[in-house]
């Protein structure tokens, strides 16, 4: 009997170790499954946190001083994918420097998103003055711009293969109206995706209106620009390092000094030039085609202010503005027109000017050589991080400086009025004024003109005269009714 017992006993062991494995892989199941259940749901409301909190939004900032800080590396969970069914394919070929493209890319997403399109990642210009074969991912790091956007508009690599032209597919190819509104694109554009399904925009250049355009749409323009468009680990890595040497050494001017070549050459501009130099840059006018005014009279550009300032008239501006010898000025340039002995007087007044080549080693600088748009990308991290920013001609990069430095919370940038320095030098010059009344009227003519927070001048039918949407993009810079405390009350200033 007790034989039989113990055998007993030992049949109900037996039976009850296999259940209590499955009761404990139960728990276990369990507690996995609770852990995973409450992961999902946080990671769910961090990305709805994000998402309508608008994180790229920097009216937080409005009264904070920032300055360029190597972030630290993390990823963020993936955004949604907006749900839409697409309307076909835009294809987007960028024309002009960087920052020019840089726009134009901002303008194209906020186009894709108006009409539901799929947008291929941008192909940049190849084919201007600056002859920069640099790719899309060359400079602007592609899964970020790809990911970063996901919840508003599609954007693929590249177009389908069923749309090759292998395959004997031709794409059709247009420019669009320059400076148009919504209205144009979802009423002349859109209908064309419904006989192809594919279209090329060959030229981008200002081809979305500064104003008039819906909040939401122009949020998305800011979006791109301030948080979907980030240079690639190489290029951030090595403005982070220029950033950090310049403010070791102490505060310093970002001086875009845009008296290079190509500038002089398309406006005509050759105060200050010998015969021969004035000869070479119109030379060089009348062999890109593309650069439509041939023939201009330099003296009469300049007085109109449409010059730039010539590196020996910054020297006497930057003085009457108040800069000690002791300043350290950063030359947020490519090469300047005369190199050195153009760049003598200004040196002489500030021994501490430096420039990218200066600060680092030339192997560090190779891989950019020969790639201005890389080489740009530099000068642009460096001129937003400056404690001051100043442009001597109001081109691409100092509009877009411009917008980036008043999105960060209105750093100061001078910017200055061509038109009335010129007045103002010419007179100081020739013994008029003396050097303490030039000082003071250089100053008093700028003291509104520091980058402060300020309404979008509006000229209506004349958008290449009205302020530039992406050097004060200011439906980006605050929120409903905190607008009329930053900016001022009432709408966008209009000039008729």
């Amino acid at each position: 009997m007790e034989v039989a017992r113990s055998e007993s006993g030992v049949r109900s062991e037996k039976i009850a170790a296999p259940v209590a494995k499955v009761i404990a892989r139960t728990k276990r199941l369990q507690v996995w499954f609770i852990r995973v259940c409450s992961s999902i749901l946080l990671w769910t409301c961090l990305v709805q946190l994000l998402t309508v909190g608008e994180l790229w939004h920097p009216s937080f900032m409005a009264n904070t001083t920032v300055s360029l800080v190597k972030p630290p590396h993390h990823t963020l969970p993936l955004l949604p994918l907006r749900n839409y069914s697409s309307n076909g394919y835009l294809k987007v070929s960028c024309n002009g420097g960087l920052n020019q493209m840089r726009s134009a890319i901002c303008d194209m997403v906020a186009v894709a998103r108006l009409l539901n399109l799929t947008l291929v990642v941008p192909e940049l210009d190849k084919t201007s003055f600056w002859a920069d074969n640099s790719t899309f991912e060359e400079i602007f790091d592609v899964k970020h711009f790809i990911d970063s956007l996901r919840d508003e508009v599609r954007i693929v690599r590249r177009l389908p293969k069923r749309f090759n032209s292998k395959y004997g597919y031709r794409v059709f190819e247009m420019p669009p109206v320059s400076w148009s509104q919504e209205k144009y694109y979802l009423q002349q554009i859109l209908p064309l995706f419904s006989k192809r399904k594919v279209l090329h925009f060959n030229k981008t250049d200002a081809r979305l209106a500064n104003n008039g355009i819906s909040i939401d749409l122009q949020k998305v323009r800011c979006r791109v620009n301030y948080q979907a468009l980030k240079f690639t680990p190489e290029i951030e890595s090595l403005g982070y390092k220029l950033v950090h040497i310049l403010k070791e050494r102490g505060p310093f001017v970002a001086l875009h000094l845009r008296y290079e070549m190509d500038m002089l050459a398309f406006s005509g501009c050759t105060h200050g030039c010998t015969k021969e130099e004035a000869m070479e840059l119109k030379h060089l006018r009348y062999a890109y085609p593309w650069w439509r005014d041939k023939e201009i009279v330099s003296e009469e550009r300049r007085s109109q202010g449409l010059c730039p300032l010539t590196p020996e008239e910054t020297a006497l501006i930057l003085l009457a503005l108040g800069f000690d010898k002791d300043t350290q000025i950063y030359i947020a340039a490519g090469e300047i027109y005369g190199s050195e002995r153009r760049l003598a007087v200004l040196r002489a007044s500030y021994p501490r000017i430096v420039r990218k080549e200066m600060l680092l080693d030339p192997g560090e600088l190779q891989q950019f050589q020969n790639h201005s748009s890389q080489m740009a990308a530099l000068d642009f991290m460096v001129s937003i991080a400056s404690d001051t920013f100043i442009p001597t001609y109001d081109g691409n990069m100092a509009k877009v400086v411009e917008g980036h430095r008043r999105y960060r919370g209105f750093k100061k940038t001078i910017l200055l009025d061509r038109k009335r320095l010129v007045e103002l030098l010419d007179l100081h010059q020739n013994g008029t004024l003396s050097w303490n009344e030039f000082a003071v009227a250089v100053r008093s003519a700028h003291e509104k003109r520091m980058g402060q927070p300020t309404r979008r001048r509006v000229i209506a039918d004349k958008p290449k005269e009205e302020d530039y949407f992406y050097a004060n993009p200011q439906e980006c810079l605050c929120e409903g009714a905190n607008c009329d405390d930053l900016l001022g009350p009432g709408n966008s200033s209009l000039i008729r």
